[in-house]
């Protein structure tokens, strides 16, 4: 599939990568105005195919016209054509493989056969991308493999009615367009479990608003995930025909459609357990330092003016995961300030804290996804995770320690560790930045759960035979500096990180296996953390310090304890020249 080499053209055109202009937009004639601010022009999509497949074995929905109606009149307005069919045949391998997304419009009852089945749990596993409408989770009961893509099979539903949908995700395609709230008639279904803990919810039900609910107060009605290698999308909206010229359901459609071929992005990971900061309930505990203000907006918070800061004033935090959903007009620029103390300066921040970038064009240690002025994203990653201007994206800031992990759209795309005495992001503030006249930077749905009170990583002196210290030679912080054996001086060079990863962290990178060899006599040697086996280090009960990929020991070469002897890979042995004690 091409999908993602057109995204990326898609996003080198609106200057992520390179140009400046900003082509024709997605079309938003089915986007409703009353609930959403206005939406920047984004490139057009690439090309790409639907199959839609509306087959019944069992109740027929007689708005299955209308719904085959409006995608292809979606997919005309947004170049994607549509194959309509009820024929089980075209699930076969080669015919799957033609289409970015496959849509089971309303069916019901068992609709493929033991190899069409296959054919199509091989299409997903390629990447495919699922969208199931409305009584798509009233299908195939009896494959256990379709339960999970669909995330919940129907149960039952009471009368058409109206009622209230939350909608819990404002940054993935499908619900960047509604308000907090959203107001429809339709049939709304009770499912047989709840999905919540296996797909990430896009919207679900306020059981108050209307009469025969029977899941309670958590009623999911639209969710997304990740599932065996491709990407399903599922809606419970869809059972009348007024839906399909709906144009606020018509655009939900259309944002299921985008994510599961992947001409968008979202972080579709299960999400619990997060306690909102900014969102619906307004700005309560935050405060603005410096010139320039939000506006908050349809609880969406845009920057004017600046240089200024907006942080959340009513506590501090230690190790947590900070989530929000940021959007730029076009090439703007703003950030998000963690680990700073409580200040009406922003420029504290700045010297204190850490910043995660926001900026299209800016240098790699200063653009989106990199920890400002420190450390440059993994732009490929980056690159592959990002949604263009005028499209919403969704960052995850997890903070244990000294460790700083970003995740956007789910994808990690950068891994800090502070070694800066004079700054900590064991303990302080959260911000945003308004950065200046003319960036124009929008956020939403800003929140927080805390991860306990998990240990933050130990740091000090690593000492080995003779009571030398674990050193970077030279104290030099460059990639592949070997790693030696020294007089201990209590300089930067010997001060160590033992993180919760298994890493063993100096000078902001790692102590790594030259290549990830496993050869006796392997260097050692500092490197920039790459998450990899290479650099994982597992103390054993013995004072030994094993590398699990390899089953070998770190080993001062030659049982020699003089300065300057080089740290090596050796087959474990126990002996003295094998013996760490890591800092307490």
């Amino acid at each position: 599939m091409s999908r993602r080499i057109g995204r990326i053209a898609a996003l080198a055109a609106c200057g992520l990568l390179g140009a400046a202009a900003l082509p024709a937009a997605v079309s938003t004639a089915a986007v409703p105005t009353s609930n959403a601010p206005a939406r920047a022009a984004v490139a057009a999509d690439p090309a790409y195919d639907v199959l839609v497949f509306s087959k019944t074995a069992g109740f027929r929905h007689s708005s299955i016209d209308e719904g085959v109606t409006a995608l292809r009149e979606l997919g005309a307005a947004n170049n994607f054509t549509v194959t309509a069919t009820e024929d089980a045949a075209a699930f076969t391998p080669s015919n799957l493989a033609g289409y970015e997304a496959v849509v089971f419009l309303s069916t019901t009852g068992d609709v493929l056969n033991p190899t069409q089945q296959t054919a199509f749990e091989g299409y997903m596993a390629a990447g495919g991308g699922y969208v199931g409408v409305h009584a798509a989770a009233d299908t195939e009961y009896d494959w256990a493999w379709y339960g999970g893509l669909a995330g919940a099979l129907f149960k039952s539903h009471p009368q058409i009615q109206p009622a209230t949908v939350t909608v819990e995700d404002r940054a993935h395609d499908a619900t960047a367009h509604l308000g907090p709230s959203w107001q429809r008639t339709d049939e709304w279904y009770d499912y047989r479990t709840n999905p919540r803990t296996t797909a990430h919810v896009l919207a679900s039900l306020d059981e108050s608003t209307y009469s025969g609910g029977t899941m309670g107060a958590d009623h999911p009605i639209a969710w997304c995930k990740d599932y065996q290698g491709g990407r399903a999308f599922y809606t419970g909206g869809g059972h009348t025909e007024d839906s399909y010229t709906d144009p606020a359901f018509r655009r939900h459609l259309l944002g299921g459609i985008r994510w599961a071929a992947e001409l968008t992005e979202a972080d579709c990971r299960p999400e619990t357990g997060y306690t909102p900061l900014f969102g619906s309930s307004g700005t309560t505990g935050w405060k603005q330092a410096g010139p320039g203000s939000f506006v908050n907006t349809n609880a969406t918070l845009t920057s004017q003016g600046g240089l200024g800061l907006f942080w959340y004033q009513a506590k501090e935090y230690t190790s947590y995961s900070l989530k929000l959903d940021w959007r730029q007009a076009g090439d703007d620029n703003s950030g998000i300030f963690v680990g700073f103390p409580a200040s009406d300066d922003p420029w504290s921040a700045v010297n204190n804290g850490y910043e995660i970038q926001i900026d299209a064009t800016d240098t790699p240690d200063r653009t989106t996804g990199s920890v400002y002025g420190y450390k440059s994203a993994d732009l490929a990653a980056r690159d592959a995770a990002l949604n263009p201007p005028g499209e919403w994206n969704t960052y995850e800031i997890r903070v244990e320690g000294e460790r700083l992990q970003l995740f956007l759209n789910g994808r990690k795309i950068n891994d800090f560790t502070n070694a800066d005495p004079a700054r900590s992001l064991q303990q302080g503030h959260i911000g945003l930045q308004n950065h200046g006249d003319g960036d124009d930077v929008a956020f939403r749905n800003i929140r927080i759960k805390e991860l306990g009170t998990t240990p933050g990583p130990r740091e000090g002196a690593i000492t080995g035979i003779g009571g030398k210290c674990v050193d970077v030679s030279n104290g030099s912080s460059a990639d592949g500096t070997q790693i030696q054996l020294w007089t201990c001086n209590q300089s930067a060079a010997q001060k160590w990180t033992v993180g919760t990863d298994s890493t063993l962290r100096s000078l902001g990178k790692c102590m790594d296996i030259s290549g990830g060899g496993s050869a006796d006599g392997t260097k050692i040697q500092l490197y920039g953390c790459n998450d990899t086996g290479a650099q994982k280090w597992v103390p054993q009960a013995d004072g030994t310090l094993k590398n699990p990929q390899s089953g070998k020991c770190l080993d001062a070469a030659g049982v020699s304890s003089a300065d300057g002897t080089k740290l090596h890979l050796w087959s474990c042995h126990t002996g003295a020249n094998q013996k760490w004690v890591l800092p307490g």
